[in-house]
């Protein structure tokens, strides 16, 4: 086999779950059990991404580790399969129990049961050559390679994640200033913004970074680009959901794969819109994850409002 070329047009780093999901059936009450009408097992957490950025076109680069485990092992061959993704810098760890989520999804609300073993922090390489653009959390802090590859030239996309403790800390809002990219969804935007309505939000924390994206489920998503002033709303394509999991990984990875056209922003959160929607009309984040292919036979057979000639 022969090396994989050094950099890539988007790199993810992080965490790795083996999803385990049911559809169909609410968690069971004690002493009880239930049937659910579909199951997969799928790459989770980061995965979700790098697999979505991978299927949108874009050459991409994956950092994480699994077990030498049953489920590790299955992962790691799902992901090692996915064409334009690079595998070869996920590390496979002695005696570790690959983290795992089961999911179950029942006609109003999901529930989550999760394991993970937490490791130390990830550790990036020094040679990983040019890289585009990255995806990280910001919830807990920048991670100190961050401000390497962004001295070289990577854009740098955040994201957080629901706050447990209910503090929605605005010391989270100050690194801001250290990424080019924010995209929370419409609950956290508003919740760490103190604002009543995703637009609002999205205003509030333009004038921390040059670009927000604030997805908003089955309502959209609203953007607004500090460098030009523009703000887009643009409504969801509406489909019959499925399994909701990922949806939120699919639009950021798909949008951050969308950098590889000249599209202008409109254009992209179109895409990055479209390839969501398809998302959660399948089980599982990164197997539901579409293809380009998928997204054409979705517009031909659909017709969903608007133009899709850029496709």
């Amino acid at each position: 086999m022969t090396a994989p070329p050094p950099g890539a047009e988007l790199l993810f780093a992080g965490d790795i779950f083996c999803d385990v999901i049911f559809t169909g059936v609410d968690a069971p009450s004690a002493g009880t059990e239930v049937f659910a009408d579909g199951f997969r097992i799928s790459p989770g957490g980061v995965a979700t991404r790098a697999v979505a950025a991978a299927r949108a076109g874009a050459r991409t680069k994956l950092v994480s580790r699994l077990g030498d485990d049953p489920l590790g092992a299955h992962v790691r061959a799902v992901l090692a399969a996915e064409p334009g993704l690079d595998t070869s810098l996920l590390e496979r760890v002695p005696g570790y129990q690959s983290p795992v989520t089961v999911s179950l999804t029942g006609a109003r609300d999901r529930s989550f049961i999760t394991y993970q073993r937490r490791l130390g922090h990830l550790r990036l390489p020094g040679n990983l050559g040019p890289i585009g653009a990255t995806h990280i959390g910001i919830a807990r802090g920048i991670p100190p390679w961050v401000s390497r590859l962004r001295a070289a030239g990577t854009k740098i996309f955040g994201g957080v994640g629901w706050d447990e403790t209910g503090a929605w800390s605005p010391e989270v809002l100050d690194r801001l200033a250290e990424i080019d990219v924010f995209v929370p969804n419409d609950v956290e935007a508003m919740r760490y913004t103190r604002t009543g309505d995703a637009v609002s939000a999205a205003k509030a924390l333009a004038e921390r970074v040059p670009l927000v994206v604030v997805t908003r489920g089955a309502d959209g998503v609203v953007a607004v680009d500090s460098t030009s002033g523009t703000l887009i709303e643009l409504p969801a394509v509406p489909v019959d959901v499925r399994d909701p999991t990922g949806a939120g990984d699919v639009f950021v990875a798909t949008f951050m794969a969308s950098a590889r056209h000249e599209w202008d922003l409109r254009t992209r959160l179109r895409f990055a819109t479209l390839s969501a929607a398809i998302s959660v009309t399948g089980l599982g984040g990164a197997t539901s994850a579409p293809r380009p292919q998928d997204l054409a036979a979705f517009v031909a057979r659909h017709h969903p409002e608007g133009a899709w000639s850029f496709l």
